[in-house]
């Protein structure tokens, strides 16, 4: 299902998807699209296992807040090469195609979503640093009530019972996490800063709902003002403007915060070893960049809301992963959360694959008015 967003259709002219992705998603069920299931199957590598290697950091000695924001983003260098490629495909089509397809407004709209996902990271970092994995990730589960309400006000999205059932489900199960009140609190963490990463991790998931939604209208405004489709290139225009922006508002922090001074000793002293250091810090900014990928893909191929949607369904993923490697305790509250964010993202699916099927069975009468 395609969201249809102010920008996206202007009065009297026929809709038309952002792109031929667009036209795809909006002729396929959700399930059926390759290109979805790949954002997904991208999704799925960077969420199931960036959490547990910040976490592993933390918990191998690491205790540097901006560098693990940094880690978020720092995987920008790698869209260089495809977008590079891409530029020479174009070319061969067209001499007179530009290097970059962003325009000055998109650019700038761009650098400060970077700005707040600096933001978004570090309190993220702060949340990874006090609390289990399996907490942290539920409570980011809660960022799909504010991309919901968000996307309402921004994008228009629509609602259906099924989608608000959802929201309704996803917030019952924060509050459950609220109420158990640091019983997992791990050792050697204060009880007020396990409120505080709690705290900066509700922030956190805040912050990523109305970035989405601010994605996806970037993109609807881009196609109403410059008349031209939006791109899978151009999204990743976006990314890397969106990621070496993050990633430079990380960099000043460290550089204020004397990070860069305190690392070769850190590595040494890490419980992994110095070369393991390295390549769990490396491993960190590949993966997340994986995500990053996958999730403007479920933006530009779906809508904000699929995006935290699918964010919502590898929770149990990340929970066993958890439990698994770093034993840690998993209650029969996180087990209700659980459950009712897996609830959650069923109920919103099947929203979606009969909203699907109602539009398939009905004529299309679009093309009919607009001859």
């Amino acid at each position: 299902m395609e969201v249809e967003t102010p920008a996206q259709r202007q009065p009297g002219e026929q809709q038309q998807p952002t792109s031929a992705a667009g036209a795809g998603v909006a002729s396929k069920p959700l399930h059926c699209n390759p290109r979805l299931v790949l954002s997904f199957l991208l999704m799925v590598v960077g969420w199931a296992s960036g959490p547990l290697l910040l976490r592993d950091y933390f918990l191998q000695g690491g205790n540097r807040k901006w560098l693990s924001s940094l880690l978020q983003t720092a995987g920008w260098p790698i869209l260089i090469a495809p977008l590079i490629a891409s530029y020479f495909s174009r070319r061969r089509c067209s001499t007179s195609t530009p290097v970059f397809l962003m325009s000055p407004l998109l650019l700038a709209g761009s650098v400060v979503v970077g700005l707040m996902t600096g933001l978004d990271n570090l309190l993220y970092a702060f949340g990874v640093a006090y609390l289990p994995v399996s907490t942290s990730s539920i409570l980011m589960s809660t960022q799909l009530a504010f991309t919901a309400g968000f996307a309402l006000l921004l994008v228009r999205q629509r609602f259906t019972a099924f989608s608000v059932n959802a929201v309704l489900l996803l917030s019952v199960g924060a509050a459950m996490l609220g109420m158990n009140g640091g019983g997992d609190r791990p050792a050697g963490v204060t009880r007020v800063q396990y409120y505080a990463g709690f705290g900066m991790t509700l922030g956190a998931a805040a912050l990523y709902g109305l970035i989405l939604p601010v994605m996806e209208l970037s993109q609807a405004r881009h196609v109403a003002r410059a008349g031209c489709a939006v791109t899978y290139p151009l999204v990743m225009e976006m990314q890397l403007v969106i990621g070496f922006t993050a990633s430079a508002f990380s960099v000043v922090g460290m550089i204020v915060n004397n990070d860069f001074h305190v690392i070769p000793r850190e590595a040494q002293e890490f419980g992994l070893g110095k070369a393991g250091y390295y390549l769990l810090l490396v491993g960190s900014a590949i993966v997340y960049q994986l995500f990053s990928l996958g999730i403007i893909g479920a933006i530009f191929y779906g809508s904000a809301l699929l995006g935290g949607v699918i964010m919502t369904v590898l929770i149990p993923v990340t929970e066993v992963l958890a439990v698994l490697f770093f034993h840690e305790s998993f209650n029969g509250i996180k087990g209700i959360a659980v459950a009712l964010s897996v609830w959650g993202f069923v109920s919103y699916f099947y929203g979606e694959i009969r909203t699907h099927a109602q539009q398939s069975d009905k004529p299309s009468n679009t093309d009919q008015l607009d001859v």
